[in-house]
């Protein structure tokens, strides 16, 4: 008589090889789908930065939420702008001011969206959005923000360029 080899799987040991070889599966999908969603991201964020055409004209995409932002300085301090053409002038938050080295300024009071509240006036402060700079712009302080590097373009920046607004896009040329 032959002897037949018969190979007894242990059920625990299948159990674990099973399971290791799901973990596997679904780490590599994650990671697959990581690597996508981040490239998608990067595509959308490429799609909406602001540009320089010649002459020095700044045209800032609209963003999905309709609003305009374009990458500035207050003060040579990096902040990230939301144009407000409603805006009376350029406001950033308290943490933005003193990043940036801004003096006190003289109180006022703000009407905003949410009510009036306390702010500082700063004159004379260099503005950068994107190329496009005013060296005596009057800077709001006092903005509340969920981001402290985030502040408004308004008019005290933008009554020194032309403004033409289309429907997907903002453009600001010098005068």
């Amino acid at each position: 008589m032959s002897e037949q080899e018969t190979t007894v799987r242990d059920p625990a040991s299948t159990l674990r090889r099973s399971t290791l070889v799901m973990l596997a599966f679904w780490l590599v999908l994650a990671g697959v789908l990581w690597a996508g969603f981040s490239w998608w991201e990067q595509r959308q964020r490429a799609a909406i930065q602001p540009y320089t055409q010649s002459g020095g004209e700044l045209v800032i995409p609209r963003s999905k939420n309709g609003h305009f932002y374009v990458d500035g300085e207050v003060n040579h301090y990096p902040v990230r702008f939301m144009v407000d053409t409603g805006a009376s002038g350029v406001s950033i938050t308290s943490a933005a001011a003193r990043a940036a080295g801004l003096p006190k300024g003289t109180p006022t009071r703000v009407n905003t969206a949410n009510g009036e509240r306390k702010g500082w006036v700063v004159r004379d402060v260099p503005v950068k959005a994107g190329p496009l700079v005013v060296n005596d712009a009057r800077v709001i302080v006092g903005m509340s923000s969920d981001d402290p590097d985030e502040g408004l373009l308004g008019q005290s920046f933008l009554r020194q360029f032309d403004v033409q607004m289309g429907a997907d896009k903002m453009t600001l040329r010098p005068r």
